[in-house]
């Protein structure tokens, strides 16, 4: 169990609801960060919970950035917490965001969970994330739920969307420029992890990949038996008695 979890089972002020296995997803993405100065966007403030969760869990250097739907929300600041208030789905409110928000470190999206807004707040906001931080996105179940615009393998799911980051990751191996190449993404992301509901892109400044060989160059010219072969000759010997 990680601090996360403990903090979960123990809490008894406003209200946090969480599917239990995202704690073990966010402690694997969120440790290296505790303990340091670290700036945290939190889509989805609700009842103000996890604001305090983040808080305990990151320590006295954490800055959290809470926006929400609710003009309630703004009750939640106090010192090192400011929340904004605005519609997720808006690409204007998002794009304002942008101005104010310092360089983000962990961007949380577990707001409205909607196709549009999901989608939006990425591509508004991913190249605010910095070089060496952390998208998560939750609740990806909605991308099979009709009621917010999901369905399986409908266009337009944030799932389906996010599919295109395998290509991306793996552009620096195209052959098909003219479809596909190397793109911002390639550039800065490190990898890309699925979870039930959750996708985690982290972010690290990449370069194009290198490979060589090592060892003795005389086993360059060997090559292994054709397939089949092995099983041909063992069936040649059993026919001479040998097998």
């Amino acid at each position: 169990m990680n601090d996360l979890e403990r903090f979960f089972n123990s809490h008894a002020g406003p209200l946090i609801h969480k599917w239990r296995h995202y704690f073990e997803i966010y402690d694997r993405h969120f440790a290296r960060f505790r303990g340091g100065s670290v700036n945290i966007v939190e889509f989805g403030v609700s009842q103000g919970g996890s604001i305090q969760m983040w808080k305990d869990y990151f320590g006295p250097g954490a800055k959290v950035f809470g926006v929400d739907i609710n003009p309630n929300c703004k009750r939640f600041e106090e010192p090192g917490v400011q929340i904004f208030i605005g519609d997720q789905a808006d690409r204007a409110f998002l794009r304002s965001l942008a101005t104010v928000l310092p360089p983000i470190d962990i961007l949380i999206d577990d707001g409205g969970h909607t196709m549009k807004q999901q989608i939006a707040t990425f591509e508004e906001l991913f190249a605010l994330v910095s070089p060496n931080g952390v998208y998560l996105c939750e609740d990806l179940h909605t991308s099979y739920w009709r009621e917010f615009g999901g369905g399986f393998r409908r266009r337009g799911t944030f799932i389906e969307y996010s599919k295109s980051f395998i290509d991306g990751l793996n552009a620096w191996h195209s052959r098909e420029p003219r479809r596909f190449g190397v793109s911002d993404f390639t550039r800065s992301v490190h990898s890309v992890h699925y979870y039930d509901s959750v996708i985690v892109v982290e972010k690290r400044p990449m370069a194009p990949p290198t490979h060589q060989r090592v060892g003795d160059a005389a086993f360059a010219d060997y090559a292994p038996p054709k397939p089949g072969l092995l099983a041909a000759i063992k069936r040649r010997l059993k026919r001479r008695g040998r097998g």
